[in-house]
């Protein structure tokens, strides 16, 4: 398990500390559910630190669901307009050819209701009737256009109306998904505080300062390996201090992904939103090559990422009530490195 705290000071009391624990691990296993309900959670000060690794952890994924889903539901908000206004225009058209239809056959009316080749059968006039046989072909031929067209527009609109149905209900599904991840993470995250705000003071603001866990590693403090790759780290560096907010992307605060997509951005660069679709946003290397603005994801499902910054030190959004920072590289596994 990733640790993201310090164990707890050794100068805490032991009935103290013991009781404390002992509400946070039970806190931590009704949350969670992992654990048999005759399993007893060992009274430790990293009892309470991995309760709050590991909905640290699930939020974070949960978060990643939520702006994948967000995207989605702007992907769906776009074709359902598209669709609502092509069948918009269709049916300009379709009234259109109707008003022409309806004009010949009002012309025809106007005429005695006879049918126009009768009436030309009935001239004794052999230059009346070539002008009137040409002028009914060209009559037929503009009728049977405009006929075609019709049937094709019908048809069109109705495919189109089909397709802004399916948006429209891949939108709901999209605005559902949205609320339970949103859900999802603001359950975590109030659960981890629940487990910190159990534990004393001095502890509690230990676990909040305390850095994840992990070794820098012998990594080289290279030069970055393209200049969007410079410019994006410099970005990433003038985020530094500012805040982690689930969801967000700058500039006043930033999830993990949001910080990467928005560091990019400044570098001229389009990224995708979540930490899974950016790990695939370039040509992987190894993370014996990174190079400084390199992608770090984590976790074998990317839930996580960071911008390698050289030294073997990592800029990332970590994780609520954390601060844009430096970390190792090593403070979690890493999955893979991508060089945009």
């Amino acid at each position: 398990m990733v640790s993201h705290r310090r164990p707890t000071r050794p100068g805490l009391h032991h009935g103290v500390r013991a009781t404390v624990l002992s509400a946070a691990a039970a806190t931590a296993a009704a949350t969670l559910g992992s654990a048999p309900a005759s399993a007893v959670p060992e009274d430790t000060p990293g009892t309470a630190k991995a309760a709050v690794d590991r909905l640290y952890v699930e939020a974070e994924r949960a978060t990643e669901q939520y702006n994948a889903a967000r995207e989605s539901l702007g992907r769906q908000r776009g074709r359902v307009a598209r669709a609502q206004d092509a069948a918009a225009r269709t049916q300009e058209d379709i009234n259109r050819m109707r008003a022409s239809l309806g004009s010949m056959a009002g012309a025809q009316y106007r005429s005695g209701g006879i049918d126009p080749s009768v009436q030309l059968l009935l001239s004794s006039d052999p230059d009346t009737f070539l002008d009137r046989a040409a002028a009914l072909d060209r009559v037929g031929e503009r009728r049977a256009v405009t006929l075609g067209k019709l049937h094709r527009a019908q048809r069109r609109i109705a495919q189109t109306r089909a397709e802004a149905a399916g948006a429209l209900a891949a939108l709901e599904r999209d605005r559902a998904a949205v609320a339970r991840h949103k859900r999802t993470v603001v359950a975590k995250l109030a659960r981890a505080r629940e487990v910190l705000h159990a534990l004393p003071a001095a502890d509690r603001e230990s676990l909040d300062r305390a850095s994840r866990s992990g070794a820098a590693g012998t990594l080289a403090d290279g030069a970055p390996a393209s200049a969007r790759g410079l410019a994006a780290l410099m970005a990433a560096r003038q985020a530094l201090g500012r805040p982690y907010v689930w969801g967000a992307e700058g500039p006043d605060g930033f999830d993990c992904s949001g910080l990467m997509r928005w560091a990019y951005a400044q570098a001229g660069v389009g990224l995708p939103r979540t930490s899974q679709e950016q790990r695939y946003a370039g040509r992987t290397v190894p993370l014996a090559e990174a190079r400084p603005g390199d992608l770090v994801a984590y976790r074998a499902d990317a839930s996580h990422i960071g911008m390698y910054a050289g030294n073997g030190q990592v800029i990332h959004a970590p994780y609520p009530g954390a601060a844009v920072r430096y970390d190792p590289v090593g403070m979690m596994p890493v999955s893979s490195v991508t060089r945009v």
